[in-house]
């Protein structure tokens, strides 16, 4: 990466800082490396994502992590006065539809 020196000028006190250029390899580099995550990881998203599906991700992801961390299954259970066992499974049931049902799709013709 190349870096421009730009000279700033903040009430008469000069401070040099320096900013990256980013060249069109650098640029596609980037690019290429976000396709592949979005293609192995499912909750990273993609250009396509509609508001429903990332608001789906989002819950399943956190539902799976109140799950996995014991600590965090052990306060829910807690304050909903619920067996952990109780809990874990009504987070795996709502792991099924967190949004509830998708919305219509529309036309556009």
């Amino acid at each position: 990466m190349y870096f421009s020196n730009i000279l700033l000028n903040f009430d008469n006190d000069a401070a040099m800082i320096n900013l990256p250029f980013v060249k069109a390899s650098d640029r596609f580099n980037i690019n290429s490396q976000l396709e592949h995550l979005q293609a192995k990881y499912v909750g990273t998203g993609h250009a396509d994502l509609n508001r429903f599906e990332w608001a789906v991700n989002i819950q399943r992801d956190s539902y799976a992590s109140y799950i996995g961390h014991y600590p965090m299954l052990a306060y829910f259970s807690l304050a909903e006065n619920e067996s952990i066992g109780r809990e874990r499974y009504n987070f795996m049931q709502k792991m099924l539809l967190p949004c509830g049902l998708p919305p219509a799709e529309r036309d556009d013709d």
